[in-house]
């Protein structure tokens, strides 16, 4: 993840403000807020200009994820070179859903705020979509998921962890 962003931040940093860049990294799927908060590092955003940038930025596809992803994808496996990448994805999110499905809300806030390969809000809000789950509680679940996995990658960007050790 270092080196996506790194690149980003490099190329980006060219055209656009810092924030903007924090901004994008942070509404893009894999990366999202851990991405942007390592670029704002990178980039010496102070941390509390930082944060609301990347959660803002992390949040904004969450209810566009929810509402549209299974249209988008129906559409997406009529055409032949998409079908198959649509269907691993499909697959992985059902894969991972069994840790959501059995405590819905609690599972999606925990599933999307514990920064691990292959989780997040994108992520959750895809399993929150092919789960069905009721729309206001998965954007609710994922955006106090998106708190806290930013909460938690404010000290490790930003060192903070060192303070309390």
């Amino acid at each position: 993840m270092d080196s996506i962003v790194q690149w980003f931040t490099n190329t980006l940093g060219q055209y656009i403000s810092a924030e903007f860049v924090v901004f994008i990294i942070s509404a893009l799927p894999i990366l999202e807020c851990r991405g942007g908060l390592l670029a704002s590092s990178l980039l010496q955003i102070p941390i509390l200009k930082a944060i609301p940038i990347c959660v803002f930025g992390n949040i904004l596809p969450i209810p566009f994820i929810i509402l549209f992803i299974k249209k988008i994808f129906q559409w997406l496996k009529k055409i032949n070179f998409c079908k198959k990448l649509i269907e691993k994805t499909e697959e992985r999110a059902i894969k991972k859903s069994d840790k959501v499905s059995k405590g819905e809300f609690w599972g999606l806030l925990i599933f999307v705020g514990i920064p691990l390969p292959y989780t997040g809000a994108w992520t959750g809000s895809l399993i929150a979509s092919l789960l069905e789950m009721d729309i206001k509680k998965a954007i609710l679940a994922c955006f106090l998921g998106v708190l806290l996995a930013t909460i938690i990658m404010s000290f490790l960007s930003y060192g903070l962890l060192g303070l309390f050790i």
